[in-house]
């Protein structure tokens, strides 16, 4: 069938992911490895009252105008307007903090993963539970509400992810995929729900001071290929105020961004992860055996269908590298020769490649926030040098491309040390677009080939448009099965195997950035954090 006898009869697929600085939409019809639309729409965090937050009004503000941008993209491309989908799906940013009143309003700003404010509350979680519990999970969130004894609490009905409030809205169901669940409260592996004992034992410390049992407070959890629901009458005018869009679409579990770019990367097996890179940079592997010890930089989370994984989470990916692929594009304009972004970036990732193996001694650190790995509550990011380093572009651009990779390499050599093995990595994310670059400099900081497809640049908007066409396949096959024979069996693959000099040359430059850490620190506490 053509694309667009898919998309009038409704054999199509809607994936939309809300990203740190993008909401994208993506469309996939009968054949679900075809892009057949997209669109997207630019939004942006900002600090208020010293935590990270969105505002609600701009969650829907963001998913319409995204929403509006791929139905343009579908009339453009195939001269029709879609009423109705197949299946949908919403993924987002995982972990943070949405506290919602038994009436459904919002208790206090949206926080997000990206606060640190929690460290006293993942603390005490980590040594009550017996697993380490990052500073951005909803449950640290939740606790450290109660450990400040925020005036709220008594009021709290619900606990949220941003996926999972869209959902709700969306379909009147309170749901959440394991894989997002995962973020917000450790998952038993046996049971595919939250840990019980683990509950128990958090129900006791907070005995009193919070009005309900946590998993009263928490979604439902379900795997891949569940039932999570259909789209509503309102459901579907929040999506499209125009009134065109039809209600009783089925949706899957809504899911996070980590799982999304697993499925986005087929990289759901054990002995396989993926990495992605934009606002945040994280790699996900899929665990053989648990690991022996609880590791501050390794999370315990799951895939969509509900096997282990570690994550290694940083909080800052590939920001800063494009504030300086900015610098350059605004020189070449006020030199008379204006390019492109796309252009800079490929100029300047180029240029990289002729850089010395270890960067020339230049050293580049890319926290615009804090980050847990480094032992940093605060971001400062810095280019450093000595007086005897080779200070050139390549070296300056190829510190810029490590300094994204560098707290990833200090927190996967942790997962090393365990004895996790892989056999390979996928990357996705916009950095990859420039083809052998950013992905044979991750392939040197992993010690382990690295893989990008096709879609790769479409990222988990892809992902959960995949995960929305898996619903109408759940029943005979497994995730895996079906990501192997139904979606990537023809996909072609770039696979970058290490480059023996780099991956000596970055080894060297992990060594000075790990040296260099007492630099960021002093820079946090001699630095105010605005102008």
């Amino acid at each position: 069938m053509s694309a667009r006898d898919d998309i009038l009869s409704g054999r199509t697929s809607l994936g939309i992911e809300l990203g740190s600085t993008r909401i994208k939409a993506c469309l996939i019809g009968s054949d679900p490895s075809v892009v057949l639309a997209s669109g997207s729409a630019a939004w942006e965090n900002r600090l208020e009252d010293g935590l990270w937050t969105y505002g609600l009004d701009e969650v829907w503000a963001g998913l319409q105008a995204a929403y509006a941008a791929l139905v343009a993209d579908v009339h453009d491309r195939y001269g029709v307007r879609p009423t109705t989908f197949g299946a949908l799906g919403i993924s987002a940013m995982m972990h943070g903090y949405l506290a919602f009143d038994a009436a459904g309003e919002l208790l206090v700003p949206f926080r997000t993963w990206r606060n640190t404010n929690t460290a006293v509350a993942a603390a005490e979680l980590t040594e009550l539970l017996g697993v380490n519990i990052p500073l951005r999970w909803s449950i640290a969130h939740l606790h450290q509400a109660v450990v400040d004894g925020e005036v709220h609490l008594p009021r709290i009905a619900s606990v949220n992810t941003l996926a999972g409030y869209v959902h709700e809205r969306l379909t009147g169901r309170r749901v959440l995929g394991v894989g997002d669940a995962s973020g917000m409260f450790p998952i038993d592996a046996a049971t595919g729900a939250y840990d019980a004992a683990k509950a128990r034992a958090y129900d006791a410390l907070a005995a009193g001071r919070l009005p309900a049992p946590l998993t009263d407070l928490l979604p439902a959890v379900l795997p891949a290929g569940a039932d999570a629901g259909a789209l509503t009458a309102d459901g579907a005018l929040l999506l499209d105020p125009s009134g065109t869009l039809a209600p009783g679409i089925p949706l899957c579990p809504p899911e996070g961004d980590a799982g999304t770019g697993m499925v986005a990367t087929n990289a759901v097996a054990p002995r396989t992860g993926n990495v992605s890179a934009g606002t945040s940079i994280f790699a996900m592997v899929v665990l053989e055996r648990p690991l022996d010890g609880v590791h501050q930089e390794i999370d315990l989370v799951t895939t969509p269908a509900g096997d282990a994984v570690a994550m290694v989470h940083c909080n800052n990916g590939a920001s800063e590298l494009a504030a300086w692929a900015g610098l350059f594009t605004r020189f070449a304009a006020a030199a008379g020769a204006p390019v492109s972004d796309d252009t800079a970036f490929e100029a300047l990732f180029r240029e990289a490649l002729d850089g010395d193996a270890d960067a020339g001694g230049v050293l580049a650190y890319n926290h615009l926030a804090g980050e847990p790995i480094a032992g940093l509550t605060e971001g400062r990011p810095l280019l450093v040098r000595t007086p005897g380093s080779a200070f050139t572009l390549a070296n300056v651009m190829r510190a810029q491309l490590y300094g994204v990779f560098g707290t990833l390499a200090l927190g996967m050599q942790t997962l090393a040390a365990e004895g996790v093995r892989l056999d390979r990595m996928f990357a996705h994310g916009g950095m990859f677009r420039t083809a052998g670059v950013a992905q044979r400099f991750l392939a040197a900081a992993l010690g382990a080939p690295v893989a990008i497809g096709e879609a790769a640049s479409e990222g988990g908007a892809w992902g959960i448009a995949v995960l929305a066409s898996y619903l109408a396949h759940a029943g005979e096959l497994d995730l895996g099965a079906y990501l192997d024979r139904r979606v990537f069996a023809s996909a072609a693959l770039v696979v970058a195997d290490p480059d023996p000099a780099d991956a000596a040359g970055f080894a060297a430059y992990l060594d000075r950035y790990r040296a260099g850490l007492a630099i960021e620190a002093a820079a946090v506490a001699s630095l105010p954090s605005g102008r």
